[in-house]
């Protein structure tokens, strides 16, 4: 029996390791493998992940932050609830493409708190997930949506590092952070990025991970094909099948179908 619940799949790290990359590669894969509706949430103010996708966003939650600030905004409606509103609000700017839904975060245009934009997307994971058997949400670089609760109930975490002892020790930090804060997560997995093909890079890099306690579900070796898609815009799903950091992130995606296989939504 499938669960009313979506799936959530959260893509954390520091910025700079890839995990837009690793979100967007995982969204290939659920529409090929026949998810019957995913979302793609941008919880990234720097709202990188639609264009690796190829989906144009017009609209972000931050927007819809500024017009409930602006008093010359006519946004509240006296026959609609507030939270009815801002449901509709938010699902209004939501892109749907045959394969995905995309929502993006952005940012408030003045200087202030998150918290506002924060609750909103917290309120649609929570209320619309039903609609969706999967979300892949890609957070925002280092701990800023963890520390503010955005990411919770999160089935499988993969915190991306890139191959340095530095980011190795940020992806520990975020894991411990998660745990500390009491974010309820079934599986929570390192993945390497950018990795060498140095064998004694990678011995290095190996025990490391095993000296930190984290558990590591794969390794994506560096794509030539990413850097030169990045350098033209070309959306990162568009990557052939062969290309090393597509099969790298397949195999890591097919473990976390197989470790949630029992409810899964496949």
């Amino acid at each position: 029996m499938k669960s009313d619940k979506a799936k959530i799949i959260a893509v954390a790290g520091k910025g700079g390791t890839g995990k837009t990359v690793i979100a967007s590669l995982i969204l290939k894969f659920l529409a090929e493998y026949g998810a019957e509706r995913a979302l793609a949430i941008d919880a990234d103010p720097a709202s990188c992940l639609p264009s690796t996708l190829g989906v144009k966003v017009n609209k972000t939650i931050g927007d819809i932050r500024e017009e409930i600030a602006s008093p010359s905004q006519v946004f509240f409606s006296e026959d609609m609830p507030t939270d009815m509103l801002i449901e509709y609000k938010i699902d209004e700017i939501t892109v749907n493409t045959p394969q995905f839904s995309v929502l993006a975060m952005g940012r408030s245009e003045g200087i202030g708190c998150y918290c506002l934009i924060n609750d909103m997307l917290r309120h649609f994971i929570d209320t619309l997930s039903g609609r969706f058997t999967t979300i892949v949400i890609d957070c925002e670089a280092g701990l800023e949506h963890l520390s503010r609760r955005t990411t919770r109930d999160v089935d499988t975490m993969l915190v991306v590092s890139d191959p340095t002892k530095r980011g190795i020790d940020t992806a520990l930090a975020i894991k411990n952070l998660a745990e500390k804060l009491h974010i309820h997560f079934q599986h929570i997995y390192l993945v390497l990025n950018k990795v060498t093909e140095d064998e004694v890079v990678k011995t290095a890099l190996l025990d490391m991970v095993k000296d930190s306690g984290l558990t590591l579900i794969g390794t994506v070796p560096e794509d030539e094909n990413i850097r030169a898609y990045d350098l033209i815009g070309t959306p990162i799903i568009e990557l052939p099948d062969d290309s090393k950091a597509v099969v790298a992130v397949k195999a890591i995606f097919e473990k976390i179908i197989g470790k949630n296989h029992e409810s899964s939504p496949y």
